[in-house]
């Protein structure tokens, strides 16, 4: 299976948010869930953009071990993210992605 749809998907998520491993399989219906995404994340490609730090575990939890945990940290610290411990506050954090609606013209608007 290619990643690739996983990873521009987790390219839209903003500064200063995250999304767990269960939104992102949830968002994408990913066969094998929150598993899936750990996978995904765990395989993404270094230097191509993909914002890896901001999938974490569920309730905020970062999962993963050391030494990229501590970089996890610095990098959700340096978008202003708020954590306690090891885990971001992700009531205040969390990205819900928004369907996006096909826009209408001007054109169609105005001839109705």
């Amino acid at each position: 299976m290619s990643w690739a749809p996983v990873y521009a998907f987790v390219k839209r998520i903003p500064r200063g948010r995250v999304i767990t491993y269960g939104g992102l399989a949830k968002a994408l219906r990913l066969r094998g869930g929150a598993r899936s995404a750990g996978r995904a994340m765990a395989a993404s490609p270094s230097g191509k953009g993909v914002p890896w730090h901001r999938v974490v575990g569920y309730g905020g939890k970062l999962l993963i071990r050391e030494p990229y945990a501590s970089l996890q940290r610095k990098l959700l610290e340096s978008e202003g993210v708020t954590l306690r411990e090891s885990r971001v506050d992700i009531k205040k954090h969390v990205w819900t992605p928004t369907k996006n609606k096909p826009k209408t013209s001007k054109r169609s608007r105005s001839a109705n």
